[in-house]
């Protein structure tokens, strides 16, 4: 395939017992987990990002490919963009800069993942034992919300045309007169990063932090698409009902996109794993290529581009 702009992923997983993304004592001495007006359960998209990253750490950390690339902390996010994943994929934005060169808006962007149905939420009594038998103080009681069984919906989006690439502004007398657009790392590291964007959808285990349990978003259904355009609208895929499905799916051929479906749960189906084993194949395929707008054939640091 021949100039990738978008990568879609969109997952159903399944969470029992979870308190992902609870809330922080919303219901007098109750932490709450959050939900939605319908009553269905939500995480929020801030934590699906710190998830996937999490995911991506690992698994670039396993990579004998990744050079001296590493994942920053959410806190403290450099702007070495041939370095920094988090960086590159996650923006930043550097309020001292006073300037374009200390922004970046993220190329990677995920949902909420939302329950499919109603959820059914319970309540944990959670008590702190009295040691002290002397003390006058009373005995520390508190309760926390959990949600049943719900399988979630979430999205996950790559824009392909910003992967490690930056827009560089030319003003004359205060007006903008031109865009470039540098590139950062070679097209053998961009394709790594998307490789890097995909694997970790399907290990996103770090709900564990928040829920104290084994909590995990891995899909039992996966559409994955490969986009010559920058569309999210597949996004849809699995909240509508077949017949916008098929039309979604007819769209995308239209524009010979390249589309992976995976289904754990039909038995002569394609499986999830095979799926994303048919994606990646096509990824590091060395006719697959990624759009790339940058003037520079060799990749210029972030510093050097924007003379810091």
């Amino acid at each position: 395939m021949k100039n990738i702009k978008g990568i879609l992923i969109a997952i159903k997983a399944p969470m029992s017992n979870h308190i992902a993304n609870g809330g922080d004592k919303l219901l007098g001495n109750a932490s709450s987990i959050k939900r939605r007006p319908d009553g269905r359960v939500y995480v929020s998209g801030q934590m699906q990002r710190h998830v996937l990253f999490s995911a991506i750490e690992r698994i670039n950390y396993e990579d004998a490919k990744r050079g001296e690339t590493f994942v920053s902390n959410g806190d403290g996010v450099t702007n070495m963009i041939e370095k920094d994943l988090r960086a590159d994929l996650g923006g930043f934005l550097h309020t001292s800069k006073g300037d374009y060169s200390g922004r970046r808006t993220a190329p990677l962007t995920a949902t909420p993942a939302v329950a499919v149905e109603p959820s059914k939420v319970g309540r944990d009594l959670l008590v702190r034992f009295r040691m002290n038998k002397t003390s006058e103080r009373e005995q520390a009681l508190a309760t926390k919300e959990f949600s049943q069984d719900d399988i979630m919906l979430m999205n996950f989006f790559l824009d392909i045309t910003t992967l490690s690439i930056s827009k560089r502004f030319t003003y004359e007398n205060e007006m903008h007169i031109k865009t470039d657009y540098i590139k950062h790392v070679t097209e053998e590291e961009r394709k790594r990063r998307a490789k890097l964007f995909i694997d970790a959808s399907r290990f996103m285990l770090d709900y564990a932090n928040q829920a104290r349990n084994a909590v995990s978003g891995e899909p039992e259904e996966v559409l994955i698409v490969f986009d010559n355009k920058l569309s999210r609208k597949a996004a849809r895929y699995f909240e509508v009902d077949e017949n916008e499905q098929n039309n979604i799916i007819e769209e995308l051929n239209g524009r010979d996109a390249k589309i992976f479906l995976g289904n754990d749960k039909i038995g002569n189906g394609k499986t999830v794993y095979l799926a994303y084993k048919e994606a990646l194949g096509l990824l590091t395929q060395e006719n697959t290529t990624l759009f790339d707008l940058s003037i520079n054939k060799e990749p210029i640091p972030f510093a050097k581009a924007f003379d810091e």
